[in-house]
């Protein structure tokens, strides 16, 4: 006769209850991965392959050359005693670099990044911008952007592959010389 006690109820119920979860997961994952793979969609093992004429190539600005034209803009904010921060974003209108000047203002940070985006965006400086506005009043709408003097494109060969944004001196045209600046330290 053996000495083990048979199992409660509960615990039997609760043990059994147990694998039942455990097996309904494993049939539920082998179900979802079945129907993954029937769907045709490829497995990790088999990566889609795009074919050349399905591909296109674009410049983007090196984070150093960003760099370098933020620094040249503040520079330029700083040697006429401005308070500035300074953006640059790639063609895709990711931010590479921010650069806020000692004593610029809160809001400063946030408009250079969208003034760096918008010029990106429209391959031109904002202030010639801001007059697109008179005829489609929308344009204002578009997440991100901001139509104001202070931003300017970099381009390469005629395509636009940076944008420079600078916000928090006086006026958009002190704020846009600054982003020239910038530009300008890229032809060096």
């Amino acid at each position: 006769m053996s000495s083990r006690r048979k199992p409660s109820r509960r615990t039997r119920v609760l043990v059994g209850g147990a694998a039942l979860a455990v097996v309904g997961a494993g049939v539920v994952g082998t179900v979802a991965a079945h129907a993954a793979d029937s769907s045709g969609a490829a497995s990790a093992a088999a990566p889609a392959v795009a074919r050349p004429g399905d591909l296109t190539r674009s410049t983007h600005l090196t984070v150093r050359a960003a760099e370098k034209a933020a620094r040249a803009a503040l520079d330029a904010a700083v040697k006429d005693g401005r308070q500035v921060s300074v953006a640059v974003v790639d063609r895709n209108g990711d931010t590479l670099v921010t650069l806020r000047g000692d004593g610029a203002g809160p809001q400063s940070y946030e408009s250079a990044e969208r003034k760096a985006f918008t010029a990106v965006s429209w391959n031109a400086p904002t202030s010639e911008l801001t007059g697109r506005l008179a005829q489609a009043p929308t344009l204002k709408d578009i997440p991100g952007t901001l139509f104001l003097a202070g931003g300017t494109p970099v381009t390469a060969k005629g395509a636009p592959v940076a944008g420079i944004g600078v916000a928090g001196a006086p006026s958009g045209d002190l704020d846009e010389k600054y982003a020239r600046a910038g530009a300008a330290a890229l032809d060096r």
